[in-house]
Order: structure tokens, then sequence, then C-alpha cells
């Protein structure tokens, strides 16, 4: 069975995954891997299994790798993804979710992963900037800031080891 891992990275993050989903398949097989606009187009397109990384934005993956996605048509799509925000299941399944939705029906999603990743440290500064300019906002930024301080940590040795044996779980053809 041949594949293909394409990412779209912003920071670093989903580009460490797509590195440990690499690691955890055999070369042999492998048609494609890299970054969304650089990887080769074609043959990504003609594997029988995409593996597609992304970040989250808004809730979602960029309009890069949604195309890429429902450009997919006829084989198996295995999802991974970084987002900043919710360390948790539920947060990462709607995630997962509606990136899924660029999935052709012809395509069958066999498996997803998500985990945090790191932001850039001017996030944080910005929650900073807006609990000190807006008080009625400080708790909620104080909240922000605490899940920023957490995604700094991450993806960490774990999240990569996890993702690893996700993707092992999921056997090529």
């Amino acid at each position: 069975m041949t594949y293909a891992i394409v990412y779209d990275s912003r920071t670093g993050n989903t580009e460490q995954l797509a590195r440990a989903v690499a690691e955890a398949l055999p070369e042999e097989g492998r048609l494609a891997f890299g970054r969304v606009g650089e990887v080769d187009a074609s043959a990504a397109a003609r594997a029988d299994r995409l593996y597609a990384g992304f970040w989250t934005n808004r809730g979602d993956c960029t309009d890069e790798m949604a195309e890429v996605l429902a450009g997919f048509e006829g084989g198996e799509v295995f999802l991974f993804g970084t987002a900043g925000f919710g360390a948790d299941e539920t947060y990462f399944a709607g995630v997962a979710a509606r990136v899924a939705v660029h999935v052709p029906e012809s395509a069958e999603v066999v498996g997803t992963f998500m985990c945090q990743g790191r932001m850039p440290r001017s996030v944080r500064d910005r929650y900073e900037r807006t609990a000190e300019q807006n008080p009625a906002q400080a708790a909620r930024m104080g909240q922000l800031i605490e899940n920023f301080d957490e995604a700094a940590d991450h993806p960490n040795a774990d999240d990569l080891a996890r993702l690893r044996d996700k993707v092992r779980s999921v056997p090529l053809g």
C-alpha cells in the first residue's frame, strides 16, 4: 500500500508530528513527504492513504490543507494536528470532525490524532495586554494565559509516542 504525508505547519508543531508519523511507517510505499504547497501534489493524490497534518486555524484546518483533502479521492485518510487550545479530547474531536468534512465521500477517514501545540509568545503578550486594559476580561485572560503556559510544552515526547502508536494501530494494507 502506498502513502503520502502532507502537513501544514506554522510554528513547527505539526511538522514535529509529521516526522513522528514518518518514523512510525516503513519507507517502502512512501510516495511523498512534505509541506502543503511544497510536496508533489500529484504523488500525494496517487497514494492509497494520505496522512494529513494541520494546525488548528479557527477550529478547522487551513484553506490549503482543506484543498489537499478535498482533492484526495477514493483512498484512506489519517488526520493529525495540533491546537494551541483545549487539552481535552472533546475539543480535539470537534476539530477533527470539522477537518474531516473536507474529505470527499469517496475517501475514508481511518484515524485521527490531536494534541496541544505551543503558540508564539505574542499570543501570551496579547492576553496580558487585554487583561491590563480591560479588567472585566482579566479572569478570562487568566484562563487563556494558563492554557498558553500548558501548551508551551507540547508537542512533547509523550504526544509523539502516542501518535506513533496510533499510526501503527492502523496498519497499511
